[in-house]
């Protein structure tokens, strides 16, 4: 018996709220995707990790702290929790692009952490998001599937012609859809 956990990783902006086009810096910019809270609380009892990996720019280019971000988690950790849902554990990257230190998706230094942080085996994990590069990060760290969700940038992401290299890769409607066939319908 093998003492590490499967994970599902779940990009935050796009997938569980909605992105905003100036960034989610206060928490009057959160709103939930209900759906999402619903598949939240679909996952609670399941054997897997629930970890929200989620590149904040916003951080690096200086619009907002990094204890804002971790606060802006922490609320919506709480949240989540509050209607019955689970996160097991948060993970911010505040690089913003030019400025990689290995952390922004699409590399997979936030999913190689948490599988560090959490004893996870990531050949029996899954990794949810709203873009391409979240498909990419979850490839990259060896997870089983690396699935796309069309709320947030996913339907204009799914349609870029870059979409088709990296193909085939499950497509959802949103993460309710996506944790009832890749894992509750699994039971």
């Amino acid at each position: 018996m093998s003492s590490l956990h499967p994970a599902l990783f779940l990009d935050r902006d796009g997938v569980i709220i909605e992105n905003r086009a100036d960034y989610v810096r206060h928490w009057e910019d959160v709103t939930f995707f209900p759906q999402a809270l619903a598949a939240l609380a679909q996952v609670r009892h399941t054997p897997y990790k629930v970890i929200v990996v989620t590149n904040q720019s916003a951080v690096g280019r200086g619009l907002m702290t990094m204890e804002t971000a971790e606060a802006l988690n922490e609320r919506i950790v709480e949240v989540v929790r509050q209607r019955d849902g689970r996160i097991d554990a948060s993970y911010i990257c505040p690089d913003a692009p030019g400025q990689e230190t290995g952390c922004r998706k699409p590399l997979p230094g936030m999913l190689l952490q948490a599988a560090h942080d959490h004893h996870l085996d990531l050949s029996q994990s899954i990794m949810v998001g709203d873009a391409l590069t979240d498909v990419q990060a979850g490839r990259a760290a060896g997870v089983r599937v690396a699935a796309l969700v069309l709320t947030g940038r996913g339907r204009a992401q799914a349609a870029k012609p870059e979409a088709i290299t990296l193909t085939p890769f499950p497509i959802y409607s949103d993460l309710e859809a996506a944790i009832t066939d890749l894992i509750t319908g699994m039971d």
